[in-house]
């Protein structure tokens, strides 16, 4: 990923000595470097939100794991009306078979989703912005704490805030995942099998939220920026 943005920093910077290079008349018909502008769902930066997050109160009995071969290290932790846990993010590429998840794109592909659509259909990981739990087991059960399917994430990732629903479990000892159209509305290769970000991904987790219908990505938005305000002044 550092390898693919260095490129892409190097062709940008090659684009401008190049057409600052040229003449008047020609640098007006030169072609225009592409500007990546960052995502911001809703009103509340990310910036406001992770001064919240400084301190972990952890709820879970134990940590977690990020991969199956890297040690315990990820807390859950408890805040007013919200749960978080600072991971990696690994690709959810489950639910509804599409171009870009099915079992040649993705070699642990699966069908289905925990959480299904208002059509009781599986989500559909290459369109909706999602988040995955792990399972309940000793270490958290996320029911307890006011987490449900459909419930409102706010997904923050390189100073950007997505938001986004629960909408799978996953591993009960593994942390840190969410929809392949999560990660690329935050800039993340979504790619199943090579794709991810090894770090710096803040998940926050509304307690008591749904999105209604869960497949309502507008709604999660609408919801998830009223609970982050609500955070904001809470904690």
């Amino acid at each position: 990923m550092r390898t693919r943005n260095l490129a892409l920093a190097t062709v940008a910077g090659a684009a401008l000595l190049t057409a600052a290079a040229l003449p008047a008349s020609a640098q007006a018909t030169a072609p225009a470097v592409a500007t990546v502008h960052p995502v911001q769902e809703g009103s509340v930066s990310a910036a406001d939100l992770l001064a919240k997050l400084k301190d972990c109160g952890q709820i879970s009995n134990g940590k977690y794991r990020t991969d199956e071969e890297t040690s315990a290290t990820v807390p859950v932790c408890g805040k007013s009306g919200a749960v978080f846990w600072k991971a990696d993010m690994d690709i959810d590429c489950d639910g509804q078979i599409t171009d870009q998840c099915n079992e040649q794109t993705d070699p642990w592909f699966q069908d289905d989703t925990r959480f299904h659509q208002s059509d009781d259909k599986p989500l559909n990981a290459a369109e909706l912005p999602f988040v995955v739990v792990p399972s309940s087991s000793s270490i958290w059960d996320y029911t307890k704490d006011g987490i449900k399917g459909g419930g409102v994430v706010a997904v923050i990732y390189n100073n950007q805030v997505e938001y986004a629903v629960v909408g799978d479990t996953g591993p009960d000892k593994i942390i840190g995942e969410a929809s392949y159209a999560t990660a690329k509305s935050l800039g993340i290769d979504p790619d199943p099998e090579t794709g991810g970000a090894d770090s710096g991904v803040t998940y926050i987790l509304f307690k008591n939220s749904q999105a209604s219908p869960i497949e309502s990505h507008g709604d999660a938005v609408s919801r998830g920026d009223e609970l982050a305000k609500k955070f904001l002044q809470e904690n």
